[in-house]
């Protein structure tokens, strides 16, 4: 694979963070409409961890780290979810020692906590005869992609993320199917909820955005919706959600919660030890509040937490579409030496922005014009002029 052996230009593939509905038809149109203008494709195996676990003087480790992706290879991942590059949340640019490996321990020093790998990456891309990147991610694998980027790697991104949070475009592979599935979940648990005239707490994920929360409750008609951006009050909450239970005809309330989710006061719900990202486990504010409101109310409590419900199976049909288009897209850019770019949406319409867009700002949920503060529930006060998905 290096350079001076290939034919061909070579494009490397990878996907990076929490798998989502649409990864794998992405892939596969790369690699299709890739092959067909003549191009060699590459598949980087578990995100940046492949390039970093690299070792071009170990045969062995190509084959765990690199594969060569033809069409008959991919041809029918598109009917799957998840990837079939496999993923990881690895960050080459801050490694600690026992994540690095064994032929790369050596570099560190006594006192050294973590290391930059990313002069390694440098030399594997120039050792397989890469000529361009296209990382499928979020905020953290994009981050790094905009670093090799910075080193004079040519790059085109494509956003992916179930809370559709990457700054820059209106959306990201996997949002549409995460709050379809958010949906069917919330309507089927109406049936126990209902039954059991219970209050109803489900979970969804939204680390700092709370989009997914908002709206599959605005989507499903829930009574209260609690996201990232706005830290709630337990006992406030449990008074509004006895009035929503007395006042349905079969005794019970719904909520969402963003995992994000914190009380006034209190603190978001980590667990583990930071990944190389700087990020600790979430999930278990559903429960945390679910226990509250039992406390407060005296009313059974129904505690769901969604989670990786919402990135399994197949992807829906707007995130095929966009999952495919972003693929052309981003060959469509390196046919024209077009590097640094992020494949995006904005406005309806389907562009590309500069890479660097993604680090300078936050997407969030527009509270002022998206969401009642003191009903704790959407509102929706104008929807002329704002994105298909609000935000």
């Amino acid at each position: 694979m290096k350079k001076e052996e290939k034919a061909k230009p070579t494009i490397a593939i990878l996907t990076g963070g929490g798998d989502v509905p649409g990864l794998n038809p992405c892939i596969k149109t790369l690699v299709y409409r890739g092959h067909s203008e003549g191009l060699e494709v590459l598949g980087i195996r578990r995100g940046w961890a492949g390039l970093l676990e690299y070792n071009p003087e170990d045969p062995e480790s190509a084959g765990n780290c690199v594969m060569r992706l033809s069409p008959e290879e991919v041809r029918t991942i598109d009917r799957y979810g998840g990837t079939y590059l496999h993923t990881s949340r690895t960050n080459p640019s801050a490694t600690k020692k026992r994540d690095a490996p064994t032929f790369l321990r050596g570099e560190f020093k006594t006192d050294d906590e973590v290391k930059d790998f990313t002069a390694h990456c440098l030399k594997n891309l120039e050792h397989l005869g890469v000529d361009a990147v296209v990382p499928i991610g979020g905020d953290d694998t994009l981050s790094f992609a905009e670093r090799l980027h910075k080193e004079g790697v040519p790059v085109i991104a494509i956003p992916k993320t179930m809370d559709n949070d990457v700054f820059g475009t209106d959306y990201c592979i996997g949002f549409s199917t995460a709050v379809t599935r958010g949906v069917g979940f919330i309507h089927a648990l109406r049936t126990c909820a209902g039954s059991h005239e219970r209050i109803a707490v489900i979970e969804l994920f939204g680390r700092y955005c709370g989009e997914t929360s908002l709206i599959s409750a605005y989507l499903a008609g829930v009574d209260r919706a609690i996201i990232s951006e706005v830290p709630f009050d337990p006992e406030k909450l449990a008074n509004l959600v006895m009035e929503d239970k007395r006042a349905n005809p079969k005794n019970y309330a719904m909520i969402t919660i963003s995992e994000g989710a914190q009380p006034i006061g209190g603190e978001m719900a980590l667990s583990g030890e930071c990944d190389a990202y700087g990020h600790r486990r979430l999930g278990g504010i559903g429960e945390e509040t679910g226990l509250v409101l039992k406390q407060l109310t005296g009313e059974d409590v129904l505690n769901q937490r969604l989670s990786y419900l919402m990135r399994s199976g197949a992807p829906d049909s707007l995130d095929l579409m966009v999952a495919v288009n972003f693929a052309n897209m981003a060959v469509d850019l390196f046919l024209k030496h077009t590097f640094g770019r992020l494949v995006a949406l904005s406005a309806g319409l389907y562009t590309d922005i500069p890479m660097s867009t993604v680090t300078t700002g936050q997407k969030r949920v527009d509270v002022r014009e998206l969401y009642d503060m003191e009903a704790y529930r959407p509102k929706v006060r104008h929807v002329t002029g704002k994105p298909m998905f609000l935000y």
